[in-house]
């Protein structure tokens, strides 16, 4: 398998997610491996819909998943779960406002989700950001519209512990919700370890569409 690196240092991540939760659940694995490893300078995290509480919970994990981090901003907007699409022309505008931050990489949700808030940040996403790299990140639910991805970061088992354990803690409003277990977030990291092969049992995975070597 070829294996392709991010530069060693200084590289600026954003994080874009519909809901509370999305970014951890997706890609939480991912930057705690690259914060871990110093290879990111500047994270700016992005959530669109959310009540009161909600922001509350997605404010305090956030600063637990970016903690160590030398410059992080986090941003929490009330837009309502579900309908998004009632406000593009804002969220555009939302979306337009981050061009100034120059990301090297994006962290946004996959293309072909089922959730119309999912596939909307997505849309905007690629709307926005024409010339970065994009990693789609993908989330298990109901809708069952995984797919086949082609990249794949290797997590350790301790990487994947602090995952989990941060999800469940930071999100205590999800608790009651049957899907919202260790369970559920330690299945698909072990299935896409199967997939992308290596020494690593565990992996997040992505989908990517467009990359210039």
């Amino acid at each position: 398998m070829l294996r392709l690196g991010l530069p060693a240092q200084d590289l600026r991540v954003l994080c874009l997610g519909a809901h509370c939760d999305d970014i951890e659940i997706g890609a939480g694995g991912t930057l705690l491996r690259l914060l871990a490893a110093g290879q990111v300078s500047a994270v700016r995290w992005v959530v669109f819909a959310a009540t009161d509480e909600r922001a509350r919970e997605a404010e305090a994990c956030a600063a637990q998943f970016l903690a160590g981090a030398t410059a992080t901003e986090v941003t929490v907007h009330r837009y309502r779960d579900g309908l998004l699409a009632q406000a593009t022309e804002a969220i555009k505008a939302d979306f337009e406002a981050l061009k100034g931050f120059a990301p090297g990489l994006v962290l946004t949700h996959y293309r072909h989700d089922q959730h119309q808030d999912h596939r909307l940040v997505s849309d905007l996403t690629w709307n926005t950001f024409r010339n970065h790299l994009i990693w789609e990140y993908e989330i298990p639910k109901f809708d069952g519209d995984l797919g086949n991805p082609a990249c794949f970061v290797a997590l350790s088992e301790a990487e994947l512990g602090r995952k989990v354990e941060l999800l469940l803690a930071g999100f205590p409003s999800q608790a009651g919700k049957h899907w919202f277990d260790a369970e559920t977030f330690r299945a698909l990291p072990r299935l896409r370890g199967i997939q992308a092969g290596g020494d690593s049992r565990y992996a997040e995975a992505f989908y990517v569409r467009k990359i210039t070597l």
